[in-house]
């Protein structure tokens, strides 16, 4: 019996060894990016393009940074980028929450062609609709602006927003909005006191999806934006690059500035998604 019971515990030990050690190749292959990045940012183009592309720097250029943030302007770059993608948060996670909950408790006629209409947005690539988008915002003098950039951005991201709500928000037991409608609370106060605080973790997954959808979006961004002062992150540090020598180094520091925030709010986020991810299977 104990022979049975040592076989088992050593079975079980060498699977747990064998997980751990393709975890970590997994974790190695994953960070491998960022850390090659980060060297990189912190290099000269001699050492670049010479004998060390992949270690470590030999001399810290921690300069990269300030030439990048006030050389480049990737400084300005960056708020922009912060000033589109916030808007395009805020406006996305309002619009398609509440479209979300009428969509899904109210009644009406149109519910069905309107749910249909907006699912129907998911099937649009974002830049088929790259040249009828820039003719409606010459139209209305909106290009070169930071509205040039929110508008669109949001309206692409409403779709897949009102997915994920709709969704989560079927999971919400219907009697807690019947108990409080027999308490006397209006329609209001039914979304804004039970059923928004009960969507942090759907609002927390449509927060990633939409930051990730407009932060790194370049082609709007190339098209709609030619003035310096409204340029976001992902154009500004196309304009580092020089036409006859480059400096790579910046351009790496530059890269790494942007890659800094998306890594900051997935940490921050993260257990919210994973939450609405289970209840959204257990669900199904």
């Amino acid at each position: 019996m104990s022979d049975i019971v040592q076989d088992r515990s050593s079975g079980f030990s060498i699977s747990k060894t064998l997980m751990y050690a393709v975890l970590f190749i997994v974790a190695v292959i994953q960070l491998f990016p960022l850390y090659w990045m980060f060297s990189f940012s912190l290099k000269d183009n001699s050492e670049i393009f010479g004998g060390n592309p992949i270690g470590l720097p030999s001399k810290w250029l921690w300069s990269n940074y300030s030439s990048a943030l006030l050389q480049g302007n990737v400084g300005k770059y960056f708020m922009n980028s912060v000033i589109v993608t916030a808007a395009t948060i805020i406006l996305t996670s309002i619009i398609a929450v509440m479209a979300s909950y009428a969509l899904t408790r109210m009644v009406f006629k149109l519910r069905k062609p309107l749910n249909s209409f907006f699912v129907l947005g998911l099937t649009v690539p974002l830049h088929s609709a790259l040249l009828p988008i820039f003719i409606m915002l010459r139209n209305l003098k909106m290009v070169n602006s930071y509205w040039a950039l929110i508008v669109p951005y949001t309206a692409f991201a409403i779709p897949m927003a009102l997915l994920i709500f709709s969704g989560f928000m079927s999971s919400i037991p219907r009697e807690m909005e019947e108990a409080a409608c027999i308490d006397g609370c209006s329609i209001y106060k039914i979304f804004f006191s039970i059923i928004l605080p009960l969507m942090k973790p759907a609002i927390a997954t449509v927060t990633i999806f939409t930051f990730l959808q407009a932060w790194n979006e370049l082609m709007y961004a190339v098209v709609f934006i030619s003035d310096a002062k409204y340029k976001t992150l992902t154009v500004g540090i196309q304009s580092l690059a020089g036409q006859y020598t480059t400096e790579w180094g910046p351009i790496g520091a530059g890269l790494m500035v942007a890659t800094i925030p998306t890594l900051i709010i997935y940490s921050i986020m993260s257990k919210k998604v994973q939450d609405s991810l289970v209840v959204g299977a257990v669900k199904g």
